[in-house]
């Protein structure tokens, strides 16, 4: 497939999970990929050499993307690297169980850095270009817990997806002029890292389709928003019926 030749898209967090399955999805459709990472250098590195050796262009990125600095850097190098952004996939993000007698304010900074305000930097480091040319596809990787309050983690984190949605559709009124779209995914329980602890606890038995979701059928959620030009300022949930919007 080549529906994205000569696209270059910037995958926040794509060293693993949700972000490499986007990443490869990304790749297979004819994208160059930028796979940002913060510690995972080696990870992100197998990402792009997969997607190397199956003919694509790929190039990893190391940035905290909780950082204004450190976003601008990355854009710059990427830009140099791969070419002008047109596809941004905010998917950097973090959770931690806490509950409400152990949250700090140190808790809730991070998780509102990490989860909300990296994907207010990176939009705004991508939009002058993606404006020019008149066309950009921006989708923000929310979660099931922006609904449901994430009892399983903290609130800071159910605060931050919320917020990120919010962005979103604050973005999308504005950019719907210049060609750019801005969606959010939401999903529910999906097998990654982060998301096997939960798994572990039992909470797989609750989803009404009897299973947790994949990083595949994430990417094939994102990938939809991608391809389609019609779609903007929207949450799409994938959550095997957890949760019906």
């Amino acid at each position: 497939m080549s529906e994205l030749q000569n696209r270059v898209a910037l995958v926040t967090g794509g060293s693993r999970g949700i972000g490499k399955a986007i990443a490869l999805a990304l790749a297979q459709a004819g994208a160059a990929v930028a796979i940002n990472y913060r510690e995972r250098a080696g990870e992100a590195q197998a990402v792009a050499d997969t997607i190397g050796k199956s003919g694509g262009r790929a190039a990893a990125f190391g940035a905290d993307v909780s950082v204004g600095t450190a976003v601008q850097s990355m854009v710059h190098a990427v830009q140099e690297g791969l070419g002008a952004i047109d596809i941004l996939i905010n998917n950097a993000g973090m959770s931690a169980a806490r509950g409400l007698d152990d949250i700090t304010e140190a808790d809730f900074d991070r998780t509102m850095a990490v989860n909300l305000k990296s994907a207010f930097l990176c939009t705004q480091a991508v939009l002058a270009g993606m404006r020019a040319r008149r066309w950009g596809r921006i989708v923000n990787i929310s979660s099931i817990g922006a609904r449901l309050g994430s009892g399983a983690v903290s609130v800071a984190y159910a605060a931050a997806k919320a917020g990120l949605e919010g962005l979103m559709r604050g973005y999308a009124l504005r950019l719907a002029p210049d060609g750019v779209t801005v969606n959010a995914v939401a999903p529910g329980l999906v097998d990654t890292d982060m998301g096997r602890p939960l798994i572990e606890a039992g909470l797989a038995a609750r989803i009404p389709i009897g299973r947790v979701g994949t990083g595949d059928e994430i990417a094939q959620t994102v990938m939809l928003l991608v391809r389609n030009g019609y779609i903007t300022g929207q949450t799409i949930a994938a959550n095997g019926g957890s949760l019906f919007s």
